[in-house]
């Protein structure tokens, strides 16, 4: 058995291949990366490494040659006409190059999500080949609201946000790459779809209290508007696009459309890094 890839130097691709080299030798691995130059921690693991460009389908056909199961991690350019045909690339590819099972990140709750419109289309273009599949539908990423910044959070003495009460089902990348890495070693994932929440959302309230407890100093959760929360940010150095970005991502917490939950992710892996568990790994980093 060889297991294919894709986007193997990226942040979730790598710490796929983190977890499968817990599981499997190296050497049934193939990574398939855009730029060889930056593999070279992979050769020394042990891998296979090829090069493929999803803008380029001859590299992609030629990355999966002999690849039994393939990791298909969704293309991260923000142009979504432009990724839909990078994914069809990625499929022809797979298909053509006799892959017996693809494995697919896709995005939590897909169908109610206007945003995700690019991973339906892939799902669909996946089922359309009649390879297996396994569709890995992802929540966000907990490490988009815990990272560096809530060392200045501890500084500051508060947390300042426009989600107001609302929950979050954001979980580690890590626990997402392990949910891969166990579907692509195990049997009995064929044609099915995992929704990768948290079964235990938070709140930035949650946060709060327990950025306290871990540094030992009092936090609160200081809610603000939309629109204040923007100003805030651009004013902290961020771009005005990117301020609007995390303001509305924000928004759509207060809203509640992010506290949708499953145990998916749990009985996979057969557990979830808490909420303490990713504040302590920021702070003494």
């Amino acid at each position: 058995m060889k297991l294919v890839i894709t986007g193997a130097t990226g942040n979730l691709g790598g710490l796929v291949i983190d977890h499968l080299l817990k599981k499997i030798p190296g050497s049934q691995i193939i990574a398939v990366v855009r730029k060889l130059d930056k593999a070279a921690s992979l050769t020394e693991a042990g891998l296979e490494v090829r090069q493929g460009d999803y803008n380029d389908p001859g590299t992609l056909r030629a990355a999966f040659e002999g690849g039994t199961k393939l990791l298909f991690v969704s293309s991260p350019d923000t142009d979504d006409s432009l990724r839909i045909v990078q994914h069809a690339n990625v499929i022809t590819a797979a298909r053509d190059a006799g892959i017996r099972h693809i494995a697919y990140t896709s995005f939590a709750f897909a169908e109610e999500n206007p945003f995700a419109l690019v991973h339906m289309a892939t799902e669909y273009a996946i089922r359309a080949t009649r390879i297996p599949y396994t569709f890995l539908r992802n929540g966000g990423y907990a490490e988009f609201f815990i990272n560096d910044h809530l060392q200045a959070n501890v500084e500051r003495g508060a947390i300042v946000t426009n989600t107001g009460t609302g929950r979050v089902n954001a979980v580690s990348r890590s626990d997402l790459a392990l949910a891969a890495a166990t579907v692509l070693t195990g049997e009995g994932h064929e044609n099915k779809e995992y929704t990768l929440v948290s079964d235990r959302p938070w709140s930035f309230d949650e946060l709060a209290e327990v950025l306290s407890e871990v540094s030992g100093k009092h936090i609160i959760h200081q809610k603000v508007s939309f629109d204040e929360e923007k100003a805030m940010l651009v004013q902290a150095g961020l771009s005005e696009s990117l301020a609007h970005t995390t303001a509305f991502i924000y928004n759509t917490i207060a809203e509640g459309t992010m506290e949708k939950t499953t145990d998916d992710l749990h009985q996979l892996i057969g557990h979830q890094t808490t909420l303490k568990e990713l504040v302590t790994k920021v702070l003494h980093a």
